[in-house]
This record gives C-alpha cells, structure tokens and sequence, in this order.
C-alpha cells in the first residue's frame, strides 16, 4: 500500500493526484494520494510530525521546493546544486529528496552547443531547467525581475554563462524559451511577441494555454505544455514511491491522455 501526497500552496488546482492515481491504477498497485495544502512555514513542523508516519512519498511543488532541503538530512548532489527539491521518499525507512523536476528537463529538452536559449524566472523549477542544461550549451539568458538571483542561476549550471535580462526583453531570438514564472506573471509581456522560430516549455498547466503559449503557437512555434512537464518529472516521482520499473513510453502516453480527458 502505498500512501503519498504532493503538498504546497495553493494546492487545489494541482493535477497531481490525477496522475499518480491513475499510474498505481495501471500497475496494479493499491495506492492512497491526495492534495495537503502546506505552506513554507507549516512544512517543517509538518514534515517533523509525519516523517515517522505511514507515509511513502511527497511531491512538492511552490513554494516548498528549498525548505525542504533545509528539513532532510539526505539530499542529492543535483538537489543540492540547483537548491531545489521536488520529491521526497524513502529508502529503507530513511527520507530523502531530489528533483524530478530536473530529471523530466533531460528528458524533454534536446539542445545543442550554440543554441540560443532563455529561461523566464530564477526560482526552483528555472533552476532545475538550467541543471539540465549546464555542459549541454555555452550560454543561457535568463529574465528575471531582481539580479539577486542571477548568483543561485550561476550554482545551478556553472558550467553555463547565464546573462541576467530585465523581464520585457525581446524573445523572438530563441530557439528554446522556458517559461517558469507563476500564473500572471509574464502576461504584461506576451504583446511584444511578434516571431516564434523554435521551442516554448510553459511549465504552467493551468488554466491553459497560458497567454503566451497561445501567442507563441499562433505565431508558428513548438509547444511544450506544463502538463508534459507535470507527467514527465512524476514519472520518476511513481517509480520512487511505488518500487515499480515500467516502461516510460508506455506510461506517459496513458497519463498523457487521462489528463488531456478532463
């Protein structure tokens, strides 16, 4: 039996539970997973009280993703490099976190040296973006609102010369844009979009598309929705909690389309 939760704040939007409900369903595997609305500052207490519990797995999604490194003991180096954890499980009745989030851009993203890239945002999911990038490219450009963060970008790929841009500049450069920033965020800015010649990841699911995504898909571009990036990083998330190898393809086709079902 397993018994798993994604937890953050706000929760109720959050498809998770549809997807992993529906996983442990196909692998023939009897499965609690629900919804807990937990903010930053509740998560220590809450992860103190329940860490000895019956309690297999966590998702985590904003804005629990660098407290959490804080509140367990075992972290894993690629957490530890973009500081930024989305998964917490057991081994051996010890806890530990990683990010999926970072493992599900390796799958999603095909890049090549020289490929001009941007990354919308600096918080933990653009992190494990620019994780998955670093020794892939020379160079990202990331928009962002305050440079204090271009520092916390740097960690996640040092390997990357990331270039801070205020949040309007021009997008239609890129073969690659990643989009991080929460619902809203980057609306103001979606009007200036006039070319589409590569790659949107809208890490945003919900409502959908989003501003830009619709903007970038009616110019001619590729779209990678959040929904995607929701089914690929939990993937990894339904192998750590439930034990299980399966085939990916497979899996996330009929995730894939449960979700795309309504």
């Amino acid at each position: 039996m397993i018994n798993a939760a994604v937890l953050g704040s706000p929760i109720s939007h959050s498809l998770s539970p549809k997807i992993h409900s529906k996983a442990y369903e196909i692998l023939g595997v009897e499965a609690t997973y629900t919804a807990i609305e937990i903010t930053e500052d509740q998560f220590p207490k809450f992860f103190a009280e329940n860490s000895n519990g019956n309690w297999d797995g966590f998702s985590l999604t904003m804005p629990l993703k660098e407290v959490v490194l804080d509140c367990c003991k075992s972290v894993s180096d690629i957490a530890k490099q973009i500081n930024s954890g989305n998964t917490l499980y057991k081994v051996g009745g010890d806890w530990r976190v990683t990010s999926t989030d970072y493992l599900a851009f390796n799958n999603l993203l095909d890049v090549m040296p020289g490929m001009n890239i941007a990354i919308i945002g600096s918080g933990g999911t653009a992190r494990a973006a620019a994780g998955a990038l670093d020794g892939k490219v020379d160079a990202v450009d990331v928009l962002l609102r305050s440079s204090n963060r271009v520092a916390a970008m740097s960690q996640a790929a040092p390997n990357v010369k990331i270039r801070a841009l205020e949040m309007d500049a021009p997008l239609s450069s890129y073969d690659l844009i990643i989009q991080t920033t929460p619902v809203g965020a980057y609306d103001q800015y979606v009007e200036k979009l006039h070319d589409a010649p590569g790659l949107l990841l809208e890490c945003l699911y919900k409502p959908w598309p989003t501003p830009l995504a619709a903007r970038y898909a009616q110019l001619g571009g590729r779209v990678i929705s959040g929904g995607q990036l929701l089914v690929e990083q939990a993937l990894f998330q339904i192998e750590l909690f439930s034990g299980n190898s399966f085939d990916f393809a497979t899996m996330r086709r009929e995730l894939l389309l449960h979700i795309s079902a309504g």
